[in-house]
């Protein structure tokens, strides 16, 4: 599979070579924006989180992203440590939402930690938590978090659903590589190249399998075929780079 860090630096280059010329008025602004827009109209890879600043992302429920996710060094992160002074956490959720997509990103999670990503999440009064809607990309430290023990809830995983196809996960601290694919009722996992996951959404076996698991008092979780992307705030250090989409 295609390393996302490539991606970021051809984006980068391309954002950079068009940004050149005059500027002043929100000029250099424009000219990112028109981008963006040129590239989810041709298909092509929308940046998430290019390093600077977290204007493609809101709280769940909420306008703005908590303060303890922070950026630092070119990625984005969970200050857990701030949020024992004060700070605000909770999910990320892009702003905008997605149907089928193909989502690419790099994240490493620290010793014992737990976390994931999610996808086709409801921003809506209805819903009390972005897993009650979105189904979920585990991320965790297979070898030090209790969850680890339990099939279903390992690294690469689809969270109490699908076991993953065999371990992929890096060592805990180093970085790994996560890929989604939603396309034509079919979603696949990838985690540093490895196909984790593949199954088809929405059919009976779906509705069968979430009737099975510990969401099956949740009536909308797993049913929506759009909405938001999250990152999930469990609590413990995460890292994130490279966040990128691409719409199918």
């Amino acid at each position: 599979m295609e390393k996302p860090i490539l991606w970021i630096a051809a984006l980068s280059l391309s954002l950079g070579i068009n940004a050149c010329g005059p500027s002043g008025n929100g000029s250099d602004q424009t000219l990112k924006e028109e981008t963006k827009v040129s590239a989810k109209e041709n298909g092509e890879w929308i940046p998430l989180f290019d390093g600077n600043d977290l204007s493609a992302w809101k709280g769940f429920k909420k306008e703005q992203p908590g303060d303890a996710w922070k950026i630092s060094d070119g990625l984005l992160y969970l200050d857990t440590e701030s949020k024992k002074e004060g700070a605000t956490g909770g999910d990320l959720i892009t702003r905008e939402t997605f149907g089928d997509f193909h989502l690419k990103l790099e994240w490493k999670i620290s010793e014992n930690g737990n976390s994931g990503i999610m996808f086709h999440v409801q921003d809506s009064e209805d819903y009390g938590a972005t897993y009650e809607t979105g189904p979920e990309y585990q991320l965790l430290h297979d070898e030090g978090h209790p969850d680890g023990k339990i099939v279903t809830h390992r690294s690469g995983d689809l969270y109490d659903l699908i076991e993953s196809t065999k371990p992929a996960a890096n060592p805990v601290g180093e970085w790994n590589s996560t890929e989604i694919i939603v396309q034509d009722g079919t979603l696949e996992f990838f985690l540093n190249g490895v196909q984790t996951v593949k199954t088809t959404l929405w059919d009976d076996d779906w509705d069968q399998m979430i009737a099975d698991s510990k969401f099956k008092d949740m009536p909308g979780f797993a049913q929506y075929q759009e909405g938001h992307i999250a990152l999930q705030d469990h609590g413990d250090k995460i890292w994130f780079r490279g966040i990128m989409i691409k719409k199918l």
